[in-house]
């Protein structure tokens, strides 16, 4: 099945430093039918203003990874951990236990970014913070994991049954990617559009997938596309 969430039909808030679009239920914005996709439960599209951001606020329990589409975020926690990531590049926050952090655009532009929430396999741990930098022309025409829980995908870990990719596709290039039946799979194009059966996906859309072993994407322009696919929520 293909479910195509249009940008203009996702949550929405904007409080001036932070204009975000949810594609699932978060904060003031809930839709009992978008609660989660799999393991996947937030998907954020944020822009944060110049020299603004997310104080000190704790987290536990959630796999957090943070991908930077312009612009730049600064992470700083409670485990000593700072650290900047730049457009392109991924940062994974694993929750754990509990972990206190805050995320600031520190620089003169706003940053855009996607913040996508995996639920964990199993609660408690220790919690870490990483990051890492992801060229885009080594994703040219495939999909290259980003974070993942499967040790030979060699990305960032996240701790659970999932995985973040990244592809960029020329216009008119297409890409097939082989999944299985019981995975749930998600994606954005975070610039560009593409087609998948017969279906635009436009920018900054969301289409969820399930139940298929394969599916096409064929890019109507240039596009960078982020793909979540999990394993279903027990």
């Amino acid at each position: 099945m293909l479910d195509i969430r249009p940008f203009k039909t996702l949550g929405h808030a904007n409080h001036g430093w932070l204009d975000a679009h949810y594609h699932f239920s978060f904060s003031d914005y809930h839709d009992r039918n978008r609660m989660h996709w799999g393991r996947l439960r937030v998907w954020n599209d944020d822009r944060i203003a110049p020299h603004n951001g997310f104080g000190a606020h704790p987290h536990r329990d959630m796999e957090i990874i943070t991908y930077v589409r312009t612009g730049a975020i600064t992470h700083e926690d409670s485990l000593g951990n700072r650290g900047r990531t730049e457009a392109g590049d991924v940062q994974v926050m694993s929750a754990g236990s509990g972990i206190i952090h805050s995320e600031f655009n520190r620089d003169d532009e706003a940053t855009t970014l996607f913040q996508i929430w995996l639920i964990p396999d199993e609660t408690g741990g220790t919690p870490s913070w990483g990051t890492r930098p992801f060229p885009r022309h080594e994703r040219n025409g495939r999909f290259v994991p980003l974070a993942s829980g499967f040790p030979e995908d060699k990305a960032l870990p996240i701790r659970t049954r999932g995985r973040v990719l990244g592809a960029t596709l020329k216009a008119g290039e297409t890409l097939t990617y082989e999944t299985d039946r019981s995975m749930f799979s998600y994606f954005v194009p975070a610039t560009g559009s593409v087609e998948i059966d017969g279906r635009t996906v436009g920018y900054r859309d969301g289409a969820a997938i399930h139940d298929v072993e394969r599916f096409t994407i064929t890019a109507l322009e240039d596009a960078e596309i982020v793909l979540v696919e999990s394993a279903a929520l027990r």
